[in-house]
């Protein structure tokens, strides 16, 4: 099977573009062959439509918490009218809304939450700053929606391109305990980051923790090393998320048997 996985970017630019890490999954092997990068939207768009079979991991959330959704009226007949609805706004707009309803919440609770976001320790995907969640599933859910991939749960389709949620950190943070190991600040990236990627690498290479075991050249697996913003090895582990999904296809990817149909939730992360 064709594994895909993309660590996603709401600005993606020559300096800072999607990464793509392409894979095939046999057996337990997931050997990713090569790294592609997308400098813009349209050549994102034009990634949604290769033809299938294949199974993608996005490292972007897909929806948004439903008190929120219920809170601002954008709680449509379907999650694709969601995400359409929420993509005609206008990016102004829709930052407008999220930071007004922050602003009032009390002090402590500032943000609401998906459903799995505390299990994942994910930002939550109506942030804006720091870590702009909120912009990644503007600029990414409805991109999807109109690819017309297949989403369990959120998007049933025919087709044979299926995307799950992924989120590297919680493989990095929950599963392999790195509490940090990357930054694009360059005042940032230090050695205890590099001995954080080796150690990912190193469990990843060996089958841990999700019992898929990475291979790739010499070459690839010493740039997943070198690389201080790590994209490339996000784009690894979301590579290795959707391989997890695939493999347990046969009890619904993986993904908990109650999630909700607007929210999504991220692959690997067990249901509460």
């Amino acid at each position: 099977m064709r594994i895909y996985g993309v660590d996603f970017t709401s600005a993606p630019s020559r300096r800072k573009p999607i990464t793509v890490a392409h894979g095939t999954l046999k057996g337990d092997d997931l050997q990713v062959d090569h790294v592609e990068t997308l400098e813009s939207f349209e050549a994102f768009e034009s990634f949604l439509v290769r033809p299938g079979p294949w199974i993608a991991g996005f490292d972007f959330p897909f929806g948004l918490p439903r008190d929120a959704l219920e809170e601002f009226g954008w709680l449509k007949k379907s999650w694709a009218e969601m995400a359409k609805h929420c993509a005609n706004l206008g990016k102004l707009s829709f930052a407008e809304q999220l930071n007004r309803d922050r602003i009032a919440r009390p002090k402590g609770s500032r943000y609401r939450y998906r459903a799995g976001d505390k299990l994942a320790r994910s930002s939550p995907a109506v942030r804006l700053h720091q870590v702009p969640v909120g912009f990644m599933f503007f600029e990414g859910a409805h991109r999807l929606a109109r690819a017309g991939v297949h989403i369990p749960v959120l998007h049933q389709s025919k087709s044979d391109r299926i995307a799950l949620e992924a989120y590297p950190g919680y493989l990095t943070k929950s599963q392999l305990g790195i509490s940090s190991y990357k930054s694009d600040d360059k005042n940032k990236q230090n050695t205890a980051r590099e001995k954080g990627r080796v150690h990912i690498v190193r469990s990843i290479c060996s089958g841990k923790p999700l019992g898929i075991r990475l291979k790739c050249s010499r070459k690839l697996a010493t740039e997943f090393v070198e690389d201080p913003t790590a994209d490339r090895l996000d784009a690894a582990i979301c590579a290795l998320q959707a391989a997890w999904g695939w493999k347990n296809r046969a009890r619904g990817y993986g993904l908990p048997k109650r999630m909700d149909s607007y929210e999504g939730w991220i692959v690997t992360v067990p249901g509460a």
